[in-house]
């Protein structure tokens, strides 16, 4: 289990050992282009690959990306069929590659809605990479961070039957993410500035970062602009600046 931010002052790397991302502006990227939006996503799917090589070259270890929230079924129908489809030609394409470079994909959400063939790659897939430790790659699919809060919630009930005082640690094994350290990078693309109910309890005490620029034309040098901003940021999960430079020298 790794450390809980609120009840232990975690590690503070220089480099984020967990960066979670937001890719947004895939349709917007395309409509400025006079394109249809399937351009933006197919787009999209690319810069993924470049971030990927981006996070194993400078030792970042987790790497999770929200890829389709449980909100997105709003969307119009015909957009969230091509989503699902772009999803199985990822898988089809990517797993190879990742397992050969000793990276480990997850993908974690409510799985249940999506296709049972579908269901069956990403089983597959997790199963492949599973004993990969270069890099973990999560792809948050059909996920939200109050869905993980109530599911975990629950089998901690059904784990402590009788029990009714409940703790963080309590919670914590339970949380979809459970095999990963809290994020310490947050980056959001496309220029809005909200969680949109992505890893709620995770992101307590990340460094959040938004950059306009649409997930198309994210770049290794724009991840490399977040890092240092990252980087100029004074973490001190709840205890004073004095504090922090006592630890330090």
């Amino acid at each position: 289990m790794f450390k809980s931010s609120t009840t232990a002052v975690p590690d503070t790397p220089a480099v984020p050992r967990h960066i979670a991302i937001i890719m947004d502006g895939n349709g917007r990227w395309a409509t400025k282009r006079l394109l249809p939006r399937v351009a933006g996503h197919v787009k999209g799917v690319e810069a993924v690959r470049g971030i990927v090589e981006a996070c194993v070259l400078r030792g970042v270890e987790y790497l999770t990306l929200f890829a389709f929230s449980s909100e997105n079924w709003r969307r119009p129908a015909d957009e969230v069929s091509l989503l699902m489809r772009l999803f199985v030609t990822a898988l089809e394409r990517e797993v190879s590659k990742m397992h050969a470079n000793n990276i480990r994909l997850k993908v974690v959400g409510d799985l249940s809605r999506f296709d049972p063939k579908l269901q069956d790659m990403i089983a597959n897939a997790e199963r492949r990479t599973a004993g990969n430790s270069r890099l973990t790659v999560t792809v948050c699919a059909n996920y939200g961070g109050r869905w993980d809060i109530m599911q975990a919630t629950g089998k901690m009930v059904q784990a402590n039957p009788g029990v009714t005082e409940f703790t963080e640690e309590m919670l914590a094994p339970h949380l979809a993410m459970a095999y990963a350290p809290e994020p310490d990078l947050f980056i959001r693309t496309g220029g809005e500035e909200r969680i949109s109910n992505f890893l709620l309890w995770q992101l307590a005490y990340a460094e959040l970062h938004f950059t306009s620029t649409f997930w198309p034309d994210f770049t290794p040098e724009a991840l490399d602009d977040a890092i240092a901003s990252f980087q100029r940021r004074e973490r001190r999960f709840g205890q004073t600046s004095a504090q922090v430079a006592k630890k330090t020298n």
